[in-house]
């Protein structure tokens, strides 16, 4: 291996023989190196690679500001939330998270108290990831000594939920503020409330997640059922076809963005399932 860039004393930058980077981690591993000395892989205790070369970049960038416990750490967790989480989660992952960590331990030590306004609707929409925050908290509160505020699940829960969704925060944001958003239209339609606890509310839930993605990454439309099947759906479950473009006008005025004939079916199809019109 041959030293790309020396991050500080314990961390080098390095390529391989076939050019591509890394970034390794060892007790004194970059003392009084120098860029283009060769070292030995044997003396590596961690290596860290990505396959894109921004996020490579970023990862080198992110490993000169933050502390390398928390690197380490960040690792470990997301080893943790791959074993119980079967969708792929993007590289960047360890980043984001890395990144968001440190800063939490370093507000916490500032004494600063970030609020999270959706945690509510996260712990609802994202029980999964939720779970899988506070155990972050806990291995951070063990291995860190570090208490973070228990609102901090909330922000791990949407990175996981980001890496999972491939999307960007802010992207993620706006998915969230859509389901909470959606949700709320259809109550006030059917006058009625949701089970958050039910597979059916889980379903849909779930349903909205991948719709709102579409919508946001502007996904191109598919087109699974001809007219006569969208005519037939919107004759029968003419209260449900309702609700749907009811939806599809909060979108438009809220976002400015239109929902398309197959969106609203499917839409529609959901919430026949979750038939909340039943008394």
């Amino acid at each position: 291996m041959r030293i790309k860039k020396v991050i500080n004393n314990n961390i080098l930058c390095v390529v391989d023989s076939t050019g591509s980077e890394m970034i390794v981690t060892g007790k004194g591993l970059g003392f009084k190196r120098k860029i283009g000395e060769r070292v030995d892989p044997a003396l590596f205790e961690k290596t860290y690679h990505m396959e894109g070369k921004a996020e490579q970049r970023k990862l080198r960038e992110l490993c000169a500001q933050i502390p390398l416990e928390h690197l380490r750490l960040t690792q470990d967790l997301i080893g943790y939330i791959k074993s119980q989480i079967a969708a792929p989660l993007n590289e960047s992952l360890l980043i984001t998270l890395a990144d968001h960590i440190s800063f939490a331990v370093r507000r916490k030590e500032e004494g600063i108290v970030f609020t999270n306004p959706l945690e509510g609707a996260i712990m609802s929409y994202y029980p999964t990831e939720y779970h899988l925050g506070q155990h972050c908290l806990q291995a951070i509160r063990e291995e860190a000594q570090v208490d973070l505020d228990p609102s901090e699940a909330a922000f791990i829960a949407l990175h996981i939920v980001n890496a999972e969704l491939n999307t960007s925060m802010s992207t993620m944001y706006d998915i969230t503020k859509l389901i909470q958003s959606t949700l709320e239209v259809v109550e006030y339609f059917y006058q009625r409330t949701f089970d958050r606890g039910s597979l059916d509310f889980d379903r849909f839930v779930v349903h909205l997640r991948y719709f709102a993605q579409r919508l946001f990454q502007a996904a191109p439309q598919r087109d699974e059922y001809d007219e006569d099947f969208r005519e037939m759906i919107a004759r029968s479950c003419k209260q449900h076809y309702r609700c749907a473009q009811c939806i599809g006008e909060h979108i438009r005025n809220t976002y400015q963005k239109d929902v398309s004939s197959e969106e609203l079916i499917y839409l529609t199809i959901h919430l026949k399932r979750i038939d909340l019109s039943r008394r």
